[in-house]
């Protein structure tokens, strides 16, 4: 009887202090938060392969993985059919920061649809050696860009 109280006493404990540790900046899972609306970035369009920004960053995720993290985007092209999408990293001045812009190939032939139809998603793998120290992270289009802090 002792030693089966003391087990589910024991187990009592060590399952409040996960309560800490889910809230706690030790969980990569709290790393970044939800992404919000910035203010667009004026670029250049990518001379490689004739890719152009994305009109629009509708979603941005940054979802923790071992040895790093994947930075995923949604992104909103004008029409159907946009292909040969990537994230493609800029230089940034700020320490801190880790700027994206979404870029994709346009189509032959033009097909306007519904806004899910047209919708594009887009990630890239990004090192733990590389987030060190980042506390932004930003994804652009050509009308908007998105943006999620370190919490």
């Amino acid at each position: 009887m002792r030693k089966s109280l003391l087990a589910a006493l024991a187990a009592v404990v060590v399952v409040t202090g996960c309560a800490s540790v889910r809230d706690s900046r030790l969980n990569p899972f709290n790393w970044f938060g939800r992404s919000e609306k910035a203010a667009a970035v004026a670029a250049e369009p990518v001379r490689d392969e004739g890719r152009v920004p994305v009109a629009q960053v509708t979603e941005l995720f940054v979802e923790p993985t071992v040895g790093g993290a994947i930075i995923r985007a949604k992104g909103l092209p004008p029409t159907q059919g946009w292909y040969a999408a990537e994230l493609i990293q800029e230089e940034v001045e700020k320490p801190g920061e880790l700027v994206f812009r979404f870029v994709l190939k346009q189509p032959a032939a033009a097909v306007s649809g519904t806004p899910m139809s047209r919708e594009v998603t887009v990630a890239t793998f990004v090192s733990d050696f590389k987030l060190e120290g980042v506390r932004t992270i930003t994804v652009t289009g050509s009308d908007n860009a998105r943006t999620t802090r370190r919490r």
